[in-house]
């Protein structure tokens, strides 16, 4: 689409319509359905914090409706082997994440990075003491093959009558050679990780064809401007955590006069000297006359993820309060962000009550240009779906919040304790 300039609404639409939310959820979504919304966003952030639900859950819930979370898991964290390889990896194509298979050459140079002492665990891995660590469980990989860490530790004790090294380094050593390529997640028994050899999990066809660095950040890039509709240099060097500007601007000169990207003005977007940003649209993206949807999203969806980018698309400050005291929480222990439409206008703490059957709306609150609750029918609407998704027969709605009565009122809910009464 040729556009020289957009306005924030527009922008917005774009972005949205590229993440693959400019459209109504599918009827009955299902493993090819869950597999192209994958390819579609590139990766599928992980994260073990469950509360309401595991975060790379959220993204499809909030695409494609109620799937099946099972298919994802079978399609995800299945046994590989190689007669049977993955689909989709783990790797560090963000954070944490699964990607399809395919894509492994294009991170060589993330594994060179490890393996140079640059990354998170090339200098632990270089100390004499924990080289001697790293060898013995690769040996025991490839003497045993895919083991969880505790499996490592236990087979470590059994063959030499006591604990030869201690689970921190078993998991670290584990750690680097995933991280440097040598092992590839084999799969996950509950959420933990099952570590190989990459050989034995991985199709050969993408061993040892590392892509050339030049070559991974141009498709990586692309990649990210397709997924992002419209975006900055600061939101394509984000969006796979690529952390290198300089190599993200060469890429998209090419892909300028590649005709794959081209120069636009947006509305709104400057720097904190008030100049305009310089941003791109990729030539597949589509501007949807409206947006029609109301979706609980994760913090971890690459719609928000990348935090300045939701604030100049959105006007929306996030922060994770996790690990903030609980008495200096300003929103809830772990707030999702709510999309109605083409705005985030508020936030919600959830936490699935399996023993009660009940969805628990911990907090709730809007966003100034939505405090006056014209969203609760539409959101009370989703919340049902979500209870209703995660095998919840009620909601329930807390008293913190400015949003709490808007949507305990749309919901017909009972109230249940404030989280700052009751604990986390």
């Amino acid at each position: 689409m040729p556009r020289t300039s957009l306005s924030a609404p527009e922008a917005r639409r774009i972005a949205l319509a590229a993440q693959g939310l400019g459209s109504a959820r599918a009827t009955d979504p299902g493993p090819r359905s869950i597999a192209a919304t994958i390819r579609r966003m590139g990766v599928l952030q992980i994260d073990s914090v469950n509360v309401f639900a595991r975060s790379h859950y959220l993204p499809l819930y909030s695409r494609l409706g109620a799937y099946e979370p099972a298919a994802l898991d079978r399609l995800v964290m299945r046994r590989a082997t190689p007669a049977r390889p993955a689909r989709f990896v783990e790797y560090l194509a963000h954070e944490a994440a699964f990607m399809p298979v395919e894509d492994w050459p294009l991170w060589g140079f993330r594994r060179r990075e490890v393996r140079d002492r640059a990354g998170r665990w090339g200098g632990w891995a270089a100390d004499p003491g924990n080289a001697s660590v790293v060898d013995r469980v690769r040996a025991e990989l490839a003497d045993r093959g895919p083991l969880r860490p505790a499996e490592v530790e236990s087979v470590g004790r059994a063959a030499r009558g006591g604990p030869w090294w201690d689970w921190d380094h078993v998991k670290r050593a584990l750690e680097f050679l995933w991280a440097s390529g040598e092992v590839a997640i084999a799969g996950r028994q509950g959420f933990e990780r099952v570590y190989a050899l990459a050989e034995q999990v991985l199709p050969s066809e993408v061993i040892g064809r590392d892509a050339p660095y030049d070559v991974s950040v141009r498709e990586l890039v692309l990649r990210a401007a397709r997924a992002s509709g419209v975006a900055t240099i600061a939101d394509l060097n984000d969006y796979f955590r690529l952390r290198d500007q300089r190599a993200v601007k060469v890429a998209v000169a090419e892909l300028v006069d590649a005709g794959e990207l081209s120069p636009v003005a947006v509305e709104g977007w400057a720097d904190q000297a008030g100049r305009p940003l310089p941003a791109w649209i990729h030539r597949s993206a589509r501007l949807p006359r409206a947006i029609d949807r109301a979706v609980v999203l994760t913090p971890f969806d690459p719609v928000v993820w990348f935090r300045d980018r939701a604030e100049r698309l959105f006007d929306f400050h996030y922060r994770i309060e996790i690990y903030v005291p609980q008495a200096q929480r300003r929103f809830g222990y772990y707030s999702l962000p709510v999309l109605v439409d083409d705005r985030v206008v508020g936030r919600v703490d959830l936490k699935a009550d399996r023993a009660a059957s009940a969805l628990r709306v911990q907090s709730a609150w809007w966003e100034p240009h939505a405090a006056g609750g014209h969203a609760a029918e539409r959101i009370a609407d989703e919340l049902r779906r979500a209870a209703d998704w995660q095998g919840l027969e009620r909601v329930t709605v807390s008293r913190w919040g400015d949003a709490t009565d808007h949507l305990a009122a749309a919901l017909a809910a009972e109230r249940h304790a404030h989280p700052r009464e009751s604990g986390r």
